[in-house]
């Protein structure tokens, strides 16, 4: 799940430094990510949540597809 979720974010922030971490309890994956600099926050959050939204769906397809569960915040 991290590898898709940098993936993603590579594509979206391009060269920007960002960080994912991944905890995983039993069938539960937790996802933070952190972005540096601060102001590239808004860029993946997007207009009104929209492009955390849309993150957050696809891994939880794939964590579907893998029966698991997931859950994706971004660190302030």
């Amino acid at each position: 799940m991290k590898e898709l979720l940098e993936y993603i974010l590579h594509g979206i922030l391009g060269e920007s430094r960002f960080y994912v971490t991944e905890e995983v309890d039993g069938d539960f994956v937790r996802l933070l990510i952190k972005v540096e600099p601060e102001e590239n926050t808004g860029i993946v959050i997007g207009k009104g949540g929209a492009t955390i939204k849309a993150i957050r769906n696809i891994l939880r397809v794939k964590a579907t597809l893998e029966k698991k569960g997931v859950s994706v915040n971004l660190a302030e």
